[in-house]
């Protein structure tokens, strides 16, 4: 991937493919549907090729990237507050964007179905830096530029989102009730 400093509209244009599937999968967890996930990222896109100039010399061009994303859809939610559209609800479609269903077997796909529900109940500032942190794999430094936001700031909510998601599941363990002479 080219560094910023030497970025021209060709290099944008040649690495944005290979960066869609990654930009395309954090823009469906935040949308929570496969149409305004596509609507994101064209218009993510848009705007990066538009404001090429403004990417910082030394930046990672999939943080900056990620970083249009998020604000493309701020942009959205704070639209569609001010219209009093329907809320966001995850789909079954997001499940399937973990991971490949082919290798799923009934045991793994009703646990990444638990995780998928764990986050979608999470408050949106914590769900954008567990989506980019855990799930994409940035650092706590590149999602706390994706997201415009101290570091400090990405490890608090980080943090919380953990916790959150560890009493979600423990709750559900307690509730599971073992199975006598399953194992004999």
């Amino acid at each position: 991937m080219p560094q910023a400093a030497a970025m021209t509209s060709d290099d944008l244009s040649a690495a944005l493919p290979t960066l869609l599937p990654r930009l395309w999968r954090f823009a469906l967890r935040l949308a929570a549907n496969r149409h305004d996930a596509e609507d994101l990222v064209q218009k993510a896109c848009v705007r990066a090729l538009e404001r090429r100039h403004q990417l910082q010399p030394g930046s990672s061009v999939l943080s900056w990237l990620f970083s249009i994303v998020h604000t493309v859809w701020l942009n959205e939610i704070r639209a569609r507050q001010i219209r009093n559209r329907a809320s966001m609800q995850l789909s079954d479609e997001l499940g399937d964007s973990f991971t490949e269903s082919a290798a799923l077997n009934p045991e793994v796909d009703a646990m990444h179905r638990q995780v998928v529900a764990a986050v979608e109940q999470l408050p949106d500032a914590q769900r954008a830096v567990m989506l980019l942190v855990a799930i994409e794999g940035l650092s706590y430094r590149e999602a706390a530029e994706a997201l415009a936001v101290p570091i400090g700031t990405v490890m608090s909510r980080l943090a919380r989102a953990r916790l959150t998601i560890g009493r979600l599941f423990s709750t559900q363990t307690s509730n599971v009730q073992p199975l006598r002479g399953a194992l004999s």
